[in-house]
């Protein structure tokens, strides 16, 4: 693997309406996923691992859940769970998704920013403009059902990167 920057200016594209995302990459363009490519990516995938920061520094990663909505990840996690404490202490955030089994099958996206809860915690399905379009999209993807459960656990975090890494070794 070449691990030389590439050649030209950083790829930064602004979501639809956000701050540019920091999209260079070392591994070079020719395996980075393209715009497209990742959202179609991130829809058809279940699940990512999210990686937090504990409260003695130490990375804690575990798997869970999400939605993707064209700009920001959405996540679904439990609210006394280890995440939630970790991201209450620092909103620090790295998710990974990815996908193949073989070296040339392997495909990915590592999105890097800051957590922000968004509505009430847990969940109990008080409406919140912001939180339409992640629970229109997470019960089909996830559960099969239109309407959105919610059981008093669960409550909602965006990401919406700084930073996003991709890779398709099948371009290789």
């Amino acid at each position: 693997m070449d691990s030389t920057p590439v050649d030209g200016p950083p790829v930064d594209g602004p979501p639809a309406d956000g701050p540019p995302v920091d999209r260079a990459q070392r591994r070079g363009r020719r395996i980075m996923l393209t715009d497209e490519e990742m959202n179609a990516f991130l829809r058809e995938q279940r699940t990512c691992r999210v990686a937090t920061v504990s409260h003695d520094g130490r990375p804690h990663v575990g798997a869970l859940w999400f939605v993707w909505d064209g700009t920001s990840m959405w996540l679904y996690s439990i609210t006394r769970s280890r995440r939630w404490s970790d991201l209450r202490k620092d909103p620090r955030i790295s998710v990974v998704v990815d996908s193949g089994e073989a070296y040339d099958e392997l495909r990915g996206v590592e999105l890097s920013g800051t957590a922000v809860f968004v509505g009430e915690a847990p969940r109990t399905g008080e409406p919140c403009e912001e939180l339409a379009e992640p629970e229109r999209l997470f019960p089909v993807k996830n559960f099969g059902v239109t309407e959105m459960p919610h059981d008093g656990r669960h409550a909602w975090i965006r990401l919406t990167p700084d930073s996003i890494v991709s890779w398709d070794f099948r371009k290789i």
